[in-house]
């Protein structure tokens, strides 16, 4: 069964997403910080880390950052969920992230997302020829 890391320092919010991934055949491994997400992210190896942009001990960006410098993490498919991001905000992007969703999040959304990921698995982060989605042409 695929795993997905959750760095949520939100209870409720981290539990309707266990509770939506699990439902969806994930196992899944919650941190209410970043850097304890790190350190999930070490002992684990995710198939995909879905992760808070405002966290305590370390952020979400910095989260991002510290998997992609991590030489058996920096492959890890990376979303970041966040109500404090506007739409084209490239930050994330330039951290490494490889999808951005604004909360609130439609189920079905984060799911699609999620399973998308999970199919494409590991992949590069850098570079037009990258098989990162958010390296991806945007098309209309």
């Amino acid at each position: 069964m695929p795993s997905v890391l959750i760095a949520e320092d939100d209870e409720d919010i981290a539990l309707i997403l266990s509770r939506l991934l699990k439902r969806s055949g994930y196992t899944v491994l919650h941190a209410p910080d970043g850097q304890r997400a790190f350190e999930l992210a070490v002992a684990h190896r995710p198939e995909v880390v879905l992760t808070d942009l405002g966290m305590p001990r370390m952020d979400g960006l910095e989260l991002t950052k510290a998997i992609r410098a991590h030489a058996e993490l920096r492959d890890t498919p990376i979303i970041m969920l966040s109500g404090h991001l506007h739409p084209g905000d490239s930050a994330p992007i330039a951290a490494g992230v490889c999808v951005v969703l604004l909360k609130p999040c439609p189920n079905d959304r984060l799911r699609e997302v999620v399973n998308e990921l999970t199919e494409l698995g590991a992949h590069g982060h850098s570079g037009a020829d990258s098989g990162c989605p958010a390296m991806w042409p945007v098309s209309a």
